[in-house]
């Protein structure tokens, strides 16, 4: 079994330093046109110094109309080299992976962020959307690969494709949310269709040693965990990434189908055949021990959310005490500063019940 402070050595791109992954966190600190901000900056780097492995950049919005929330940093226009340059050099510097997480909000970009009505796979009324013509699906998938080249340029060792929570790609994947009748929607296969297009083209359109991740969601967001076990099969079988990314919510629950019985989650995907794919899961992983746990369970990375929020540090101090544990909740603003937030994320975690002390 491996350790969590063993390098992890992946096809391409540089090796991590140890199995930590910051997750890619929506932290809201960016300016309006998706410029990176000094706050953005800070957050992240301070994380690639306190000994993440990889880190990577929140959501970033692969066009103006994909926003998914206020603040969000953006890859679509040239604009933003500078700061994506700035970024990368740095993390890079300090010896983390660095990595781009591209993105598009799909039906679940708010209405008062873009002009015109939200994109999507299909006429949604629920949330104001509309289909996407066959020739804007192709667009899309031509901004993607764009900011993944965008990425390239500007330094960054990889990207990550976000097919999770609900998003664009995720969409897709969804029969409940995609109700198209071409090659992009009907069976698994066909609405799967554009995560596999992208993924071939960023490994042609790319650098030889880019490297390439993909985020899913196995279970709700009108997803089928059947049909998501196929496409992890796939993308692990075909090589053409480097790891898999799952947000789990839990990493040790079981499905939320109760149907399917007592099987762990995460025992779905690690029981297949990965070759030289990475795999790795985000859920409620606080400690040193869970995150021992995690590997043990098959994992060959974990990936860190609230941990990562409130210590920066979380590999470092898990290496000098392998049960150490993340802070308990509340805490004060004083401590979330101080650990590099700074005040749009601040608030932002205020609004989570429990988070940061009144």
């Amino acid at each position: 079994m491996p350790s969590l402070m063993d390098p992890l050595e992946c096809s391409r791109g540089p090796a991590w330093r140890n199995r930590f992954m910051l997750a890619p966190l929506t932290n809201l600190q960016s300016a309006a046109d998706g410029v990176l901000s000094d706050d953005e900056f800070n957050w992240l780097t301070k994380r690639a110094e306190g000994g993440f492995g990889a880190v990577s950049t929140c959501a970033s919005h692969v066009r103006e109309q994909g926003i998914g929330f206020p603040g969000q940093l953006g890859i679509w226009d040239d604009r933003h080299l500078d700061g994506l340059k700035r970024l990368a050099e740095k993390l890079n510097e300090q010896g983390a992976h660095s990595i781009v997480q591209l993105h598009h909000a799909g039906m679940r970009t708010p209405h008062e962020l873009i002009s015109g009505a939200p994109e999507c796979p299909s006429d949604n009324e629920k949330f104001g959307a509309k289909a996407l013509s066959g020739d804007e699906v192709e667009r899309l998938k031509d901004d993607f690969v764009t900011a993944a080249k965008r990425a390239a340029s500007c330094g960054f060792h990889g990207v990550e494709l976000h097919g999770a929570h609900g998003y664009i790609l995720c969409q897709f994947l969804s029969a409940q949310i995609n109700r198209r009748e071409d090659q992009y929607g009907g069976s698994a296969e066909n609405r799967a269709r554009i995560l596999f297009d992208l993924v071939n083209r960023v490994r042609d359109e790319c650098p030889s040693d880019f490297s390439l991740g993909v985020r899913l969601s196995p279970e709700r967001f009108g997803l089928n965990l059947e049909d998501i076990v196929g496409v992890a099969r796939r993308l692990l079988s075909d090589g053409q990434i480097d790891y898999l990314d799952l947000s789990l919510w839990d990493v040790f629950k079981t499905p939320a189908d109760e149907s399917l019985g007592e099987k762990p989650l995460l025992a779905y995907f690690t029981e297949l055949d990965r070759g030289d794919v990475k795999l790795g899961a985000a859920g409620k992983i606080y400690s040193g021990v869970d995150a021992q746990k995690a590997l043990d369970h098959g994992l060959d990375f974990v990936i860190i959310g609230r941990g990562a929020i409130l210590h920066h540090n979380f590999p470092r101090q898990v290496e000098v005490d392998p049960m150490f544990t993340a802070t308990t909740l509340p805490v004060s603003v004083a401590y979330l500063q101080n650990e590099g937030l700074g005040p749009a994320f601040i608030e932002y975690m205020s609004g989570w019940e429990g988070f940061v002390k009144p």
